[in-house]
């Protein structure tokens, strides 16, 4: 059952920044994919629920080879998984909106309500923290530009201040030689991953390891980079052994939970095998 509400509809970003600083007791809304559960399970209970869903400023998909790609806050799931410039440059996007819960989920789910939400299941964030993103927030007082691998702090928090909305997540341009693969592992398509694994890879001229990241989905209370295993790649070539090595660190060094769904041990085993699958991938879209 949800409590009695409040409810707020602002037209534009200014006026919700503003009745997001003058209310205290005060949760945004614009898919409600994740809010409306938390709300109905009883976990929260605010007095003000802000609907910034229909603030057109926030949704937009702009690309430019020099800049990259940027993505307001209210776009759906389904605009990423569809827009022909984000499948041409950013296939992994592309790759990992498809298999995102359902087609009903990605036509009102946002990727800015997906990312402040901070589930450590969540699928953008390790694609998102592999293509080296960083997200855009602000308030009434100004926005501020933060690496989207330091904005998650703990489960389900973010570095959000009081008054603080996501207003725009940023990809730079990809890189030449550069090719980058996500998948989870899930008993039903629809479902979050009871683990994931991104990573990205970048060549040199000679086919070397340029620069490399390995990013693990549901393997701690955020988003983990494995910095061991990136470091290993560099200057080395193409070598099967050289990824199961990487997917071994991955196995030690993530910190995953037991839960109904899989033991740690079990967990620890997805995530090596996964992490090897994902850095061969990416390292052959990268020759190709």
């Amino acid at each position: 059952m949800i409590n009695d509400f409040n409810y707020l509809k602002p037209d534009t970003l200014k006026e919700a920044l503003a009745m997001y600083a003058e209310h205290d007791d005060c949760k945004v809304i614009c898919g409600g994919q994740s809010l409306l559960i938390v709300m109905r399970q009883g976990m929260i209970s605010p007095e003000y629920l802000l609907d910034i869903k229909h603030v057109t400023e926030l949704d937009y998909i702009k690309f430019d080879k020099k800049d990259g790609l940027r993505i307001g806050a209210t776009t759906t799931h389904r605009e990423i998984e569809k827009f022909n410039v984000i499948k041409k440059n950013y296939p992994v996007l592309v790759s990992m909106e498809n298999k995102l819960a359902s087609i009903q989920v990605r036509n009102w789910g946002t990727i800015g309500g997906n990312l402040a939400h901070a589930d450590p299941a969540g699928d953008p964030a390790p694609v998102l923290i592999a293509l080296k993103a960083n997200i855009r927030v602000g308030g009434a007082e100004g926005d501020r530009t933060i690496l989207l691998e330091d904005f998650f702090v703990n489960y389900f928090e973010t570095a959000l201040n009081k008054g603080e909305l996501v207003l725009e997540v940023h990809v730079p341009p990809p890189e030449p030689k550069m090719g980058a693969a996500y998948q989870k592992f899930n008993l039903l398509e629809s479902d979050m991953g009871i683990v994931a694994a991104a990573a990205s890879v970048t060549l040199n001229d000679k086919g070397k390891c340029k620069d490399a990241r390995i990013v693990l989905g549901n393997a701690g209370a955020t988003p983990k980079r494995i910095k061991r295993a990136e470091e290993l790649l560099i200057g080395k070539a193409y070598d099967e052994n050289l990824f199961a090595e990487a997917g071994k660190i991955a196995s030690e060094d993530c910190e995953p939970v037991a839960d109904i769904h899989a033991s740690e041990e079990h967990r620890r085993h997805l995530l090596g095998v996964l992490t090897k699958r994902m850095l061969k991938k990416a390292w052959e879209k990268a020759r190709s």
